[in-house]
């Protein structure tokens, strides 16, 4: 992961952050809910990008598919990735802990995950629009 001034950013990028432009919304479409958890589905084109988006649940995302990402953190921070189907990463938060980021696809193939959230966490889910 590089740390580098946000000033270096696109200026669209830190204007979307600045202005608070942060979505409870951790994939493309909320497929299903229960009591317990919230399955998501992640689907981006090549080029496409999910907005700044505020993990504060418990959860694990599962890359269903091969590609390349680049993610913006609110801490300055920029992570390229590259996924292979089947790997998964699992993340815990505290209470009052929390994680903001997007996620472009700079791949050449669509990028695609399932994630999970646990709605027994630390923090209470954010409510969705």
């Amino acid at each position: 992961m590089s740390e580098i001034d946000m000033n270096e950013w696109p200026a669209d990028l830190r204007a979307e952050l600045e202005a608070g432009q942060i979505s409870p919304r951790v994939g493309s479409d909320l497929v299903s809910e229960t009591d317990r958890v919230r399955v998501w589905h992640l689907s981006l084109a090549p080029g496409e990008r999910i907005g700044f988006h505020r993990h504060v649940l418990d959860y694990f995302w599962t890359a269903t598919s091969a590609g390349r990402s680049r993610s913006h953190f609110d801490d300055g921070s920029i992570l390229e990735s590259d996924y292979e189907a089947g790997d998964t990463r699992h993340f815990s938060f505290g209470a009052g802990e929390s994680m903001v980021h997007d996620l472009k696809n700079v791949g050449t193939s669509n990028l695609t995950f399932v994630t999970i959230e646990f709605k027994n966490s630390a923090n209470a889910p954010l409510p969705l629009d």
